[in-house]
């Protein structure tokens, strides 16, 4: 077996993060887990759903048991009630990163959100705040409409953002609907603008991707094991206390299993669904990575350890230091 490779200790702080990408149920965690002893590495989760308190079954978050094994940062940062967005994260992941790197340790970003990587890579563009006003009349129009009404106005005012989003992506499609309302300029302008005034991105991503049938057969079997581990009874709580309204619970697991504590569907039915959205939502996490720029990207085999992946992204950044000042040494 080769030796380990760790960060040079004088080095790590010009490294801002590596970062492990990949669509849910890819892996990312569990090879993190087993890559950040090797790295000295800290995690970072870049995770929309996973920022939230008492979002746990249904996020697939670390265990405390691998919370302990791995300081883990990005996780239980607001209360369902509370607005989180991209720029929130980047503050709170970036404040993460540099602490790490001040105790000589690496960055390891797992990143489910692409927004919220792409976020810590390149910052954001300068589009206004939000408007109450403006966002309260799109919701409204949303709940009367359809969010395919407000996705084919958006394709009218800003095409490349409307190619880009999915149709029921209604945070998105509000937003940037919202910009345009607000400006007059199409989101997608303001964000090229963004990116041709900064430098190249921060960070180093790794894809990690898989065959279509393996990543299905996972991720069909990570939504029966979040059944199994209790996700009804978590959602079933989480009404109680009031959170029905909140953002986090049009989330996937939660909306589905709403329905079934609402009585409009039985669990089976629940999972069945859940599994299909969850199945589409993979493919847009891979359809907007593949747009990132610098991603290396590796291949998994099925049922591949994630030690071996570890090894394998290790072989990588060798790979990738040939030659070059980097901060890595074996």
């Amino acid at each position: 077996m080769s030796s380990p490779l760790r960060p040079s200790p004088a080095a790590v702080p010009t490294l801002a993060f590596l970062a492990l990408a990949g669509p849910t149920g890819v892996g990312k965690s569990a090879v993190a887990l087993a890559l950040a002893p090797r790295l000295n590495a800290e995690i970072v989760v870049a995770d929309s759903m996973q920022v939230y308190r008492g979002f746990t079954v249904g996020t697939g978050k670390p265990a405390p048991a691998d919370r302990a094994a791995v300081p883990h940062h990005g996780l239980d940062l607001v209360p369902p009630e509370a607005g989180f967005d991209a720029a929130a994260f980047r503050a709170a992941a970036a404040a993460a990163c540099a602490g790490i790197r001040a105790r000589g340790r690496l960055p390891l970003v797992v990143a489910g959100t692409g927004l919220y990587l792409r976020a810590l890579r390149q910052g954001l563009c300068e589009a206004p705040a939000p408007d109450p006003a403006v966002r309260r009349g799109l919701e409204a129009e949303a709940r009367r409409l359809g969010t395919a009404a407000l996705h084919a106005r958006l394709r009218a005012t800003d095409p490349e953002a409307a190619a880009r989003l999915s149709v029921n992506d209604r945070v998105r499609v509000v937003r940037a609907l919202e910009v345009f309302e607000q400006t007059g300029i199409p989101l997608s302008r303001l964000q090229a603008h963004h990116r041709d005034r900064e430098g190249p991105p921060a960070g180093l991503v790794i894809g990690l991707t898989r065959a279509r049938e393996d990543l299905t057969r996972r991720i069909d079997a990570r939504v029966q094991a979040m059944a199994a581990a209790g996700l009804e009874g978590e959602v079933r709580g989480l009404l109680a206390a009031g959170g029905g309204a909140t953002r986090p619970m049009r989330g996937l697991g939660y909306r589905h299993f709403a329905a079934v504590i609402r009585g409009e569907k039985t669990a089976g039915e629940a999972v069945r669904l859940m599994q299909r959205d969850t199945r589409r939502y993979a493919k847009r996490q891979l359809t907007w990575l593949r747009k990132e720029p610098g991603v290396l990207w590796l291949r998994l085999a099925p049922d591949e350890p994630a030690a071996v992946t570890a090894e394998r992204i290790l072989a990588l950044l060798r790979e990738q230091a040939q030659g070059e000042t980097a901060p890595w040494s074996a």
